[in-house]
């Protein structure tokens, strides 16, 4: 993690370094940070621990750095209350353009927003109400469910049973296969072209993105 310092500092970001676990969980105790950027691999903790007992107490965007090639902890992590993941080895320009779609849903967290807009999508949250390009589009109370999930958390992955979650109820047994059905559904009356979607977009093996939201 510290060398990424000197690149957060460059671009203006205040970053304080944690060694361990224990010693991120105690400096985000006595601190109101902005992000935290997590290494899974941690030297005496479990990341996804650490994500738990944050959870408890934080609601601080967590960007998770973890392995390519480990799909079930970044799972887990994300289903643990992570809002984001960067592949390692990763490019400094994407986790930056992470950290700032994380920093952006913080502060529309916090805003209580009642409309989001993301290229010709447009959502009335108060009226749910969803329009492509002006034109009213007509959904399900499951669509919009999970297009309201989605778009709360435009930007990041959400994953299979947290959609599951939101869609059909916390204590649900449902396949992601039924997922999978109701965002094609979804997707064949928002996308100009389904089969190569643009604004829902898949994370192979861990869920969907929706597209963030249109700067203000």
């Amino acid at each position: 993690m510290r060398v990424l310092t000197p690149v957060l500092t460059t671009m203006g970001y205040e970053v304080t370094v944690a060694d361990t676990g224990k010693q991120a969980l105690v400096l985000a105790a006595q601190n109101r940070f902005d992000a935290v950027i997590l290494d899974l691999g941690l030297p005496d903790l479990d990341g996804k621990w650490v994500i738990t007992r944050m959870r408890q107490w934080s609601e601080v965007p967590i960007l998770v750095l973890s392995a390519r090639d480990i799909e079930q902890e970044k799972i887990a992590a994300l289903d643990l209350g992570a809002d984001d993941f960067v592949n390692k080895p990763f490019a400094v320009g994407e986790l930056l353009a992470r950290l700032r779609a994380a920093l952006r849903g913080r502060e529309r967290r916090f805003s209580a927003r009642t409309r989001f807009k993301a290229g010709e999508l447009e959502i009335d949250f108060a009226g749910r109400n969803v329009t492509v390009q002006g034109q009213e589009v007509k959904l399900t109370p499951r669509e919009y469910d999970l297009l309201y999930a989605l778009a709360r958390h435009a930007g990041r992955v959400v994953t299979h049973r947290q959609l599951i979650a939101a869609v059909w109820g916390a204590e649900a047994e449902v396949d992601a296969q039924f997922v999978r059905v109701l965002v094609g559904q979804v997707r064949q009356k928002l996308e100009a072209n389904p089969s190569e979607p643009r604004t829902l977009l898949t994370e192979p093996g861990l869920g969907y993105r929706l597209a963030p939201e249109d700067e203000a």
